[in-house]
């Protein structure tokens, strides 16, 4: 059930195992780092379980990682780990490219940001001011408010479309334009609530950037972000171009579903650039946080001015800044943002006033649980306060108590497409599992209360409620709802 994204416990382990990995810088903090792994749940009572990477990169699915780290307002160490393409047999190393995902969104919004700064654009005007052959389209909605490339930035320009799922290469490639009015795979960007009112994530409001930025440069969004932005920060094996050109395919990772197998294709080609286009390495993305922190530290040529850097980093609605996420305030602020295409999944963690971050890039749709448990091994090496690690308490129930929950359970909705949806509860070995035929996944459920349980391995919630006159009911996630029909 794709609504649920049950995880997928499908074991492999040849892509790590013939693998060699490629570093630059300390390989000291390294190896501690990929050597202490720890899970995001621990149970109250038991000793920490501690994993190399290795270990989860198996258990996950995940055929190469790719991380960089900045220390002291410099990269401190780049190494590249496990299987780039399965079918060339080339592996990760620093120079690999990734597909950055929504991490290619902070990036171009320098280019609006740069364009503000000479004059050619203003955050807060409407952007059909500089729109030319295509125009958010009017609606009782932009009466009053209207579209701003600063509430473009900041989602909070009112506008549809969350993401975009990519172009099998074998497709016709659209054009921004085709995309902006609805006829490639995903539907029409326009605006259905009033500009400014509230936060909502959208790819498309950048997709909108994306033609404000070259409509005003008279130039494709990749040409310009590679002169204004990529070349100035030093970014040499990054591109925006899309689709990949050919000549520089063997350098680019393939890309690999939660499964761990290979996509069809090698990857997807996103025309939406701003919101999704960016191939890049870890490495590449350190220099994007390192000039930040520099300009933010007081450099003065840098991509740009102090000023403007303070207004990128200052939080809006949902604590979003002109392009990336923030978290924090003050010295311990952060500026972030992650990144989610098919096949690839990545984050990046940067301190504005420390000269400290960290980039991984991952080259599998089940990357992030493995992200957030490098993430946790570096906090704790280089005492960040990222860790996101929770100790649970579990308690014991009855094998005649667990079987009250078993049973086949109704998805409370229509699922498009599918009609009625269903998942089994099931006891086996003393254990609650929930089965997704549908998807062919399962999940194992341990107990915290009488009616509560957690799947330990994602982190899952789900609270079985009953009366009696009613069905009991199946809660996941508190959004979820099941009823018991068997």
């Amino acid at each position: 059930m794709k609504l649920l994204t049950f995880p997928a416990l499908i074991c492999f382990s040849i892509f790590y195992s013939c693998s060699t990995p490629t570093q630059v810088g300390n390989g000291d903090a390294a190896q501690v780092i990929e050597n202490s792994l720890v899970a995001g749940l621990q149970i109250k009572g038991e000793p920490k379980k501690i994993y190399t990477l290795a270990e989860r990169m198996a258990h996950y699915n995940v055929p190469g990682v790719s991380i960089a780290v900045v220390k002291d307002g410099k990269v401190s160490w780049a190494k590249g780990y496990g299987t780039a393409n399965a079918q060339t047999g080339s592996l990760v190393d620093v120079n690999t490219l990734f597909q950055a995902g929504s991490i290619s969104k902070p990036i171009a919004a320098l280019a609006a940001l740069k364009l503000a700064e000479e004059g050619k654009v203003e955050l807060d005007a409407d952007v059909n001011t500089y729109l030319t052959s295509w125009k958010v389209p009017d609606s009782e909605f932009t009466q009053t408010e209207k579209v701003t490339l600063r509430r473009l930035l900041t989602h909070t320009a009112g506008t549809t479309v969350h993401g975009f799922p990519g172009y099998h290469p074998s497709m016709i490639f659209p054009g921004i334009e085709t995309v902006l009015n609805g006829r490639g795979n995903t539907p029409a960007i326009y605006v259905d609530t009033t500009p400014g009112t509230l936060w909502r994530y959208s790819g498309g409001g950048y997709t909108i950037m994306e033609k404000v930025v070259e409509d005003v440069t008279d130039l494709p969004l990749d040409i310009y972000l590679k002169q204004s932005v990529l070349e100035p920060l030093g970014m040499e094996h990054s591109t925006y171009t899309q689709p990949l050109p050919a000549d520089r395919a063997a350098e680019a990772s393939a890309a690999y579903d939660s499964n761990g197998t290979l996509i069809d294709g090698l990857w997807h080609n996103y025309p939406e650039q701003a919101a999704a286009g960016l191939w890049t390495t870890p490495s590449d993305l350190a220099k994007y946080c390192i000039e930040i922190q520099s300009i933010v530290a007081g450099k003065k040529d840098g991509i740009l001015s102090q000023e403007m850097v303070t207004r990128m980093l200052t939080k809006g609605k949902n604590d979003w800044g002109l392009g990336p996420s923030l978290k924090n305030d003050s010295e311990d602020l952060i500026f972030q943002h992650g990144g989610k295409n098919a096949g690839f999944t990545n984050n990046m963690v940067a301190f504005a006033h420390k000269g400290e971050a960290i980039i991984i890039m991952t080259n599998a749709d089940n990357g992030g649980r493995l992200i957030g448990e490098i993430i946790n091994s570096a906090s704790d090496y280089y005492d960040w306060g990222l860790s996101n690690v929770r100790t649970i308490e579990t308690i014991k129930l009855s094998s005649e108590k667990l079987q009250e929950f078993v049973g086949k359970y109704q998805y409370s909705e229509q699922v498009p497409g599918s009609g009625s949806y269903y998942i089994e509860v099931r006891l086996t070995n003393g254990q609650l599992t929930v089965i997704d035929p549908d998807q062919n996944t399962s999940f194992s459920l341990t107990p915290t209360e009488a009616m509560k349980f957690i799947d330990l391995e994602k982190g899952d919630q789900i609270v079985f409620s009953a009366s009696e006159n009613g069905p009991v009911v199946l809660l996941w996630n508190n959004n979820y709802r099941f009823y018991k029909v068997e």
